[in-house]
């Protein structure tokens, strides 16, 4: 039986099924996801994301997970969170922090 802490990563269609995964992995990718995703208006591509997140990742999660595929996962999870968003009509797809309304 398994004690690892899991969570449900959210799908920003309302349609498609979240995924359960591993909270202190989903975590240690959210931190990294949200340090290298800037609030600019250009973004930045999603493209460079497993790059850019790598190095902010704990050794022992980058070294025994799939950084694009959780990079993908948690993406989608900020979005559907409202913590990033996609700048719309951008090809390659580009995210950045939503502007903050006060």
């Amino acid at each position: 039986m398994s004690t690892t802490e899991k969570i449900l990563a959210l799908h920003p269609d309302p349609n498609k099924q979240g995924t359960r995964v591993s909270k202190r992995t989903y975590d240690a990718y959210k931190h990294a996801l949200l340090s290298v995703i800037p609030a600019s208006v250009e973004g930045v591509k999603f493209g460079d994301l497993s790059t850019l997140v790598t190095p902010h990742l704990p050794d022992d999660v980058r070294a025994s997970t799939s950084v694009g595929w959780w990079v993908t996962t948690v993406k989608l999870d900020l979005e559907a969170r409202a913590l990033i968003e996609r700048i719309a009509n951008t090809r390659p797809q580009r995210l950045r922090k939503p502007p903050r309304t006060t």
